[in-house]
C-alpha cells in the first residue's frame, strides 16, 4: 500500500488531487488509516478531466451505455445487448477439477440461471459458430487447453424456476411440458439412424406428451443415452433450479409427491449414468437428507460457504465500481454500499446483482428491489415454526446485533417442525443472513455468529415480522404507523394510546406476564424506525444497563431511551407510579450520557410500565 504523496509523485499529480480521488471514491481499494489514505500499489490513475497544465479540457460526451440485464437469463442476448459482468472465469474454475457432478447453492436472483445458460452455450455442440459468444470474454484468454471444450458436447437443459403450483398434478403436468420441450430442441433425434426403434418411439411418446409419471421418471437417463449413441460423445446434463418445485411441494402439501418423483428423475441423470460428461444443479439448498441425492455419487456441493466459485454469483466490489464509474454514478457508491452489500460467500464479499441493476437503472433510488421479486415464503414458514427464543433472535438481528447459531448445510424444509433452531441454516442459505465469523464443527456443521448483510434485508425482517402479526391479528398496519409516528413527534398519548390497542388486540396470542414479553412487543413495532434509528437494547452505560435505546442516524432527530416496568394485577394509579419509577431510572442512571457524548442535543425519555393490557407511559 502506498501513501498520497507516493502515488501523486507516480501518477505526476498533486497530492490534494489524489487525496480527492480517494474521497470520492475514484480510486478501488482505497482505505483510511486515521487522517491518512492508503492505496493499492496496483491501482490506476483515475480520469479526471483535466490535464497537468491546469487547463480544463471539455468532457466528451457520455458514451451511451447498453441497457442494464434486469431478468435477462439468456447468455447470448445479456453479453450482446446488455451491460454485461463477465463471469466466464467459471469455466475455467471449472474445468481446472472436473468434478462429475456439481450442485451450486445461492440465494434466488444471484445469477444461477444466467450462469447456467453460460454454460450452456459455452459447451454445447451447435449449427452455428458459438465461439463469437466468447472470443472477448476471459475464458477465450485462459488459453487453447480450455478453448478446445468450447461447442464439443450435446447438452441437457432444463430450468424449474417457475414451477410454482398449488398442487402435485399441476407441478407434474409443468415438468412434463419443460421435458417435451427439452426432447424437442433435439430434433435430429428423431430421424437418427443410430438409434433403436423402440428408442425412437419412446422420444415421439414424450413429445407428443403421452408419457406417464413412470415413463417419465426415466425421461433424462433415455434422453442422455440417445444423445450419447447420436453423437459418439456423452452429454452434459444441467438443472437449474431443481429446489424450486420442491419449496411448493413443502409449502403446498404435495412434499412426499414431489421429492418421490425427484427420486427417479435425478438417479437416472446422475447415478452411475455412463451416458453422462458432467452434470450441473442449482438451487437454493443442499437437501442432501431428503433423499433425492442418497442414491447418487456424492454430487460436489458447492454452498456459500465455500471459497470455491466465491465470486461468480452475486457482483464483487470492483465489478460494482466499475459498473458505477461506467454510468457516472460514483458518488453512489456508498449509499449502494449500505443498501445492497454485505454478503459472505466464501472469502468473497458481494453484492446483490438484481439490486445493484436495478438501483443503477431506476436513478439510483435506494429501495428493496430484491425482495419484490416474490413472496418470500422461506421467512413465512419461519415466522410460523418460531418459538420464542428465535423471535427474540430476530429482534436482535434487526438491531444490527450478531447471533451465534449452528448453521448445518444438509438442512431440509420438514427439519423445521422438528427443530427450529434450524431456521438460520434456511435464512442463511436463502440469502437472509451473512456469517461473519464461522467454525467447521466436527460433525461437519459450522458454528457462526450471524447478522443481516444490508439495509433492504432489514427491510425484509421489518416488513414480514409486521405482517406476521397483521396475520395473527395482533396488530393492524395503522396501529403500528401510529406508534412510529407518535415517537417522532413526542406525542405520549398518541403513543399509549397505540400500545394500548396493540395490547388489547394481541393479548388472546401472547402469554402476557413478563418484562421480556413486553420487551419484544416494543422492539417489534419500534423496528419500523430503523432507517431513522440505530435501535438497541439492555446495553450498559452510564451507570447501569438501559431497556431499549433509538440512536439517531442522524442528529436532525432526537434520541428517544425507553425503561420498561411490569408488574402482575397493579391498579392504575400503582401503575402509573410504576411509569414515574421507570423514567426516574433513566435519569438517575444517566442512560442519555452516550447520546449527549456523541453529539445528540435532544433525547426524549419515556417510562413505560404494563400490567396485563394496561400501559402507562410517563415522561419529562
Amino acid at each position: 500500500m502506498k501513501t498520497c504523496k507516493e502515488m501523486a509523485k507516480l501518477w505526476g499529480v498533486t497530492e490534494r488531487t489524489v487525496t480527492t480521488f480517494c474521497k470520492t471514491g475514484k480510486i478501488p481499494g482505497a482505505v483510511k488509516e486515521g487522517k491518512s489514505w492508503r492505496i493499492p500499489d496496483e491501482a490506476e490513475k483515475p480520469v479526471d478531466g483535466r490535464i497537468l497544465s491546469g487547463k480544463y479540457v471539455k468532457k466528451e460526451e457520455k458514451e451511451a451505455k447498453k441497457p442494464l440485464p434486469i431478468g435477462i437469463s439468456d447468455y447470448v442476448r445479456a453479453q450482446s445487448e446488455y451491460y454485461y459482468v463477465d463471469k466466464t472465469g467459471m469455466i475455467k474454475e471449472f474445468l481446472d477439477r472436473k468434478p462429475l457432478v456439481s450442485l451450486f447453492t445461492r440465494p434466488r436472483r444471484f445469477g444461477k440461471t444466467l450462469n447456467m445458460d453460460m454454460l450452456r452455450v459455452f459447451f454445447e455442440i451447435s449449427d452455428t459458430d458459438t465461439s463469437q459468444y466468447f472470443r472477448d470474454k476471459e475464458i477465450w484468454k485462459c488459453g487453447e487447453e480450455y478453448r478446445e471444450h468450447q461447442g464439443k458436447y450435446p447438452v441437457i437443459f432444463l430450468t424449474f424456476k417457475d414451477i410454482k403450483f398449488a398442487s402435485w398434478e399441476l407441478t407434474f403436468a409443468k415438468i412434463a411440458e419443460l421435458v417435451q420441450e427439452e426432447f424437442g430442441r433435439h430434433k435430429e433425434l428423431g430421424m437418427s439412424e443410430k438409434l433403436e426403434p423402440y428408442e425412437k418411439d419412446y422420444f415421439r411418446k414424450i413429445l407428443a406428451g403421452q408419457a406417464n409419471e413412470v415413463e417419465l421418471s426415466s425421461s433424462l437417463q433415455k434422453l442422455s443415452k440417445m444423445l450419447h449413441e447420436h453423437y459418439g460423445k456423452a452429454p452434459i446434463i444441467m438443472i437449474d433450479e431443481y429446489d424450486a418445485p420442491i419449496q411448493e411441494g413443502y409449502s403446498k402439501k404435495f412434499y412426499e409427491e414431489i421429492v418421490g418423483f425427484m427420486w427417479n428423475f435425478f438417479s437416472g441423470a446422475f447415478k452411475d449414468n455412463r451416458h453422462l460428461s458432467y452434470g450441473f444443479l442449482t438451487g437454493i439448498l443442499r437437501i442432501a437428507q431428503e433423499s433425492i441425492f442418497s442414491g447418487l455419487n456424492n454430487p460436489t456441493v458447492n454452498s456459500i460457504l465455500d471459497e470455491t466459485y466465491d465470486k461468480y454469483f452475486g457482483f464483487t466490489r470492483a465489478e460494482v465500481h466499475k459498473m458505477l464509474r461506467d454510468y457516472g454514478a460514483l458518488e453512489k457508491e456508498a449509499e449502494l454500499k449500505t443498501w445492497y452489500d454485505g454478503y459472505l460467500f466464501g472469502a468473497e464479499e458481494v453484492y446483490n446483482p438484481w439490486s445493484v441493476v436495478n438501483y443503477i437503472a431506476q436513478g439510483c433510488i435506494p429501495k428493496a428491489y430484491w425482495v419484490n421479486t416474490g413472496k418470500n415464503e422461506i421467512l413465512e414458514e419461519v415466522l410460523k415454526a418460531a418459538t420464542e427464543d428465535v423471535i427474540e433472535k430476530l429482534y436482535a438481528l434487526l438491531q444490527g446485533e450478531r447471533v451465534v447459531a449452528r448453521i448445518d448445510q444438509n438442512v431440509v424444509y420438514r427439519s423445521l417442525l422438528e427443530e427450529p433452531s434450524s431456521i438460520y441454516s434456511l435464512l442463511l442459505v436463502a440469502g437472509y443472513l451473512k456469517t461473519p465469523k464461522k467454525e467447521l464443527q466436527t460433525d461437519g456443521s459450522y458454528l457462526c455468529e450471524v447478522s443481516i448483510p444490508n439495509w433492504e434485508i432489514a427491510a425484509v425482517y421489518k416488513a414480514e415480522i409486521l405482517s406476521h402479526l397483521l396475520q395473527i391479528g395482533a396488530v393492524t398496519r395503522t396501529t403500528a404507523d401510529r406508534i412510529a409516528e407518535s415517537l417522532y413527534t413526542n406525542d405520549v398519548k398518541k403513543l399509549q394510546s397505540a400500545i394500548a390497542e396493540y395490547m388489547d388486540k394481541s393479548i388472546s396470542f401472547y402469554d402476557a406476564g413478563a418484562e421480556g414479553f413486553y420487551h419484544g412487543l416494543v422492539l417489534g413495532l419500534i423496528a419500523l424506525l430503523d432507517q431513522q434509528y440505530k435501535i438497541t437494547s439492555n446495553r450498559e452505560f452510564g451507570e447501569g444497563r438501559y431497556d431499549i435505546s433509538l440512536f439517531p442516524r442522524e442528529l436532525r432527530y432526537p434520541g428517544i431511551l425507553m425503561e420498561l416496568k411490569w408488574k402482575k394485577g397493579i391498579t392504575e394509579d400503582t401503575l402509573k407510579k410504576l411509569a414515574k419509577e421507570a423514567l426516574n431510572q433513566i435519569e438517575t442512571q444517566r442512560y442519555d450520557a452516550e447520546m449527549r457524548q456523541e453529539g445528540v442535543t435532544e433525547v426524549i425519555k419515556l417510562g413505560i410500565a404494563f400490567s396485563g393490557k394496561n400501559v402507562k407511559i410517563w415522561t419529562v
